[in-house]
């Protein structure tokens, strides 16, 4: 028998403590290595919230995969700051590069199958965060990537 545990750990960061502690300890494998696994796995993520996936087979061999941060998250981490804006105020430019960036990194995650939209999918989740697109509110950009002013590739 497999047993799974998906948790959402800080990047570089996991501890033996919730959510993973009292996940794994009823699997009776070695706990503190298992983090040290994930820390060694997200530190490029440090500060970001990262989705993992402890595999534990029945001869208790463990297989630790880890995702790719939210878009949000990555969006925060691309452009340095700590939170999006709560009211209508502007707390950061996302650069084209940027969301290309976040965009190839997403690619496995996102629902769309060519760079163009998976890029106009990025812009959206700046929507809701405060965050503009090449100096344009978001829809603007995205209308912008749709009338060809910003030119994007289709390939990834």
């Amino acid at each position: 028998m497999v047993d799974i545990v998906e948790a959402l750990v800080p990047g570089g960061k996991a501890t033996a403590g919730p959510p993973l502690g009292p996940s794994l300890g009823p699997l009776g494998i070695n706990i503190k290595q298992v983090v040290d696994d994930i820390n060694e796995a997200t530190k490029d993520f440090d500060g970001m919230q990262v989705p993992v996936k402890v595999i534990v087979d029945a001869d208790k061999n463990v297989t630790v995969e880890v995702g790719i941060p939210p878009t949000a998250s990555l969006i925060l981490k691309e452009l340095g700051i700590e939170k999006g804006s709560t009211e209508d105020e502007v707390v950061g430019d996302l650069s084209i590069e940027q969301v290309l960036r976040i965009a190839r990194m997403k690619k496995d995650d996102v629902l769309s199958y060519t760079l163009r939209n998976a890029s106009k999918e990025i812009i959206g989740t700046c929507v809701p965060m405060g965050i503009t697109v090449a100096g344009m509110p978001p829809k603007d950009a995205q209308q912008a990537i749709d009338s060809g002013e910003i030119e994007i590739p289709d390939e990834w």
